[in-house]
């Protein structure tokens, strides 16, 4: 027979809306007491559950990992030092023994009675609020990417093939004469923007400019470099605001920077991913299978295949 390791358990089955909690608590007979309440998902119900929780002295809470409607929960079960484990729903799938009468929330708390499961790594409440910031930068880097490559396109479309002789479109040479093109400026004149050695290739640049640019492809070019420009001033807005919240892990943070490839946007990111506890990975091997950087392994008979990270 397997021993409980935790004698005072809760699971927790959270939805958008509610929340179903079942406690396990092992009396001093060995008997186990049994109870299953419903609570709503606003801050006063989730005030309650988490005072229920503390009066039955529960020594442990355990809920899956489901969208963002954890964290709330989370954090109201952390504001009353309870403490809470998030595991991951395909480890918890892996336990074997399930019964399909069994609730979510009853076989949550069987199994983390039991030992059974390991938490997920949940870092700080400021780092996981940091995260919202630098998830929403990453999101506006990719917009930014997809508005520069439909730039090319456009170009392309219209007849100008600037993006083949110029190494980067999106230089300041090159979008000095996009902005141009936008104004309705005349070959002669774009090339005059040319800076350093791209001035060697003047005459593929009047080549490559020399096509007469539509109405409709001009007001195209100059909304997608508006949009660019937008981006480009929200992604510095929220790298000033990450480099402010950055004071209390100075340290930290100005020892990433000393990392080959490593600039302060970079370190800033890294360090709100990973947070400042690397005992929690228990190695450098562990660290870097949790960041995803290990190298997928897809071998069969010696045939190795693709594999992803």
């Amino acid at each position: 027979m397997i021993e409980p390791i935790v004698k005072r358990c809760a699971g927790l089955d959270v939805h958008k809306m509610k929340v179903t909690v079942t406690v396990l608590i092992e009396q001093d007979d060995g008997s186990i007491y049994e109870e299953t309440k419903e609570f709503k998902t606003f801050r006063k119900h989730r005030r309650q559950l988490a005072r229920w929780l503390k009066r039955l002295m529960i020594d442990l809470a355990v809920m899956e990992s489901t969208g963002n409607y954890w964290r709330s929960i989370y954090d109201s079960l952390d504001a009353e030092d309870i403490a809470a484990w998030v595991v991951n729903a395909r480890h918890l799938k892996q336990v074997p023994g399930r019964k399909t009468d069994v609730s979510d929330s009853r076989w949550l708390a069987m199994v983390s009675r039991m030992g059974l499961i390991r938490p997920s790594f949940i870092p700080s409440k400021d780092f996981r609020e940091l995260r919202l910031i630098t998830r929403q930068r990453q999101k506006l880097v990719d917009c930014l990417s997809a508005e520069k490559n439909r730039l090319h396109k456009v170009l392309d479309d219209a007849g100008i093939r600037l993006g083949g002789v110029v190494s980067d479109i999106n230089g300041v040479s090159s979008q000095q004469m996009i902005a141009g093109l936008i104004e309705g400026k005349i070959p002669s004149e774009l090339v005059s923007y040319a800076k350093g050695r791209l001035k060697e290739k003047t005459p593929e640049l009047l080549e490559a400019l020399d096509e007469p640019l539509g109405e409709r492809h001009r007001m195209l070019l100059s909304k997608i470099q508006e949009h660019i420009n937008y981006l480009n001033g929200q992604i510095r807005e929220l790298d000033e605001y990450l480099f402010e919240q950055m004071a209390p892990y100075r340290k930290q943070w100005e020892i990433l920077q000393t990392m080959p490839g490593m600039d302060k946007t970079s370190a800033a990111i890294l360090l709100v991913e990973l947070g400042t506890e690397m005992n929690r990975f228990g190695g450098s091997s562990n660290l870097a299978s949790w960041a995803g950087l290990c190298p997928g392994n897809n071998e069969s008979a010696g045939n190795e295949y693709r594999s992803h990270k």
